[in-house]
């Protein structure tokens, strides 16, 4: 069951109605008028209008008020890496812009694409004419779309739009690559553009002192199994772009290690310094 709304004719009381059903396939039933009305993707004004035109075979310049009473359509659902997942009841068209900035927008977790799921059943409304707002009879299978998301962030038509009662948006977090050793903050880089090796370093605070940056380490996965590929870079030529800045694939781990003898030294010295600071001082006079 979808919404009921009020129809009003003015100075017709015989062809208005309070408690006007919208069925589940998009039509309302209205007095002299034999064939049923397309009411889904229809706002209350476009109602209005078409009921108008109708009733122009029957009555002089008819006046027709169409009210919503009552909002029973499916909410649309926001989920997945948003600042604050909700549901909405859609009272008027919206886009996706809209929703995903009620939402609070995209958290950092977020990666580069919306999924869009259209429950079977719904109507598909033409977002690019607004003015006729033709639709599309429903389909019983899920239609599942992919957008953008700097693109929707910017208003781009393609990659913004009308959304459907039922609609199910979802943005899946980003995939990612991990930087482990020597380096000022090590953890997770987001992979929502592509991001080369010296870049994930950069981005994970840079190398430390005594780092052996000619022997960064790429552990990856060969995707279907557990085979691991291990693949040597040297930072330095990197950056004088004397070798190639590889491409970093989900699930890459960076391993930035330190000089054996100097991260021994720095492991005896962290061992020692806490015991020496527990010692009572005493004065030599």
């Amino acid at each position: 069951m979808l919404d009921i709304r009020t129809i009003s004719v003015r100075f017709s009381p015989e062809l208005s109605r309070d408690n006007v059903l919208v069925e589940n396939d998009g039509t309302i039933r209205i007095p002299m008028i034999e064939d049923e009305v397309q009411a889904a993707c229809l706002t209350a004004k476009g109602l209005s209008v078409k009921i108008r035109e109708l009733y122009k075979r029957y009555k002089n310049d008819p006046y027709v008020d169409v009210f919503v009473k009552e909002y029973n359509s499916q909410p649309v659902t926001v989920v997945g890496a948003v600042v604050k997942p909700g549901q909405f009841q859609l009272r008027r068209r919206v886009r996706l812009q809209e929703v995903l900035n009620s939402v609070g927008g995209a958290s950092e977790r977020a990666g580069g694409r919306i999924q869009l799921v259209r429950a079977g059943g719904s109507f598909n409304c033409n977002a690019a004419d607004a003015a006729s707002q033709t639709y599309a009879a429903p389909d019983i299978a899920n239609t599942v779309f992919f957008f953008s998301l700097k693109d929707t962030l910017k208003g781009e038509e393609p990659s913004n739009p009308y959304l459907q009662p039922g609609d199910v948006i979802n943005l899946p977090e980003a995939e990612q690559a991990y930087v482990v050793g020597n380096v000022l903050r090590p953890g997770s880089v987001p992979l929502k553009e592509p991001v080369t090796v010296s870049m994930a370093v950069a981005m994970s605070g840079g190398t430390m002192p005594d780092t052996k940056s000619h022997r960064v380490r790429i552990i990856r996965q060969t995707p279907g199994n557990n085979a691991k590929t291990e693949i040597y870079v040297d930072l330095k030529a990197i950056n004088e772009r004397n070798a190639p800045d590889i491409a970093l694939q989900p699930n890459d781990i960076i391993d930035v290690p330190t000089s054996g003898s100097k991260r021994l030294l720095r492991t005896l010295a962290g061992a020692v310094v806490p015991t020496i600071g527990q010692l009572p001082v005493q004065v030599i006079r």
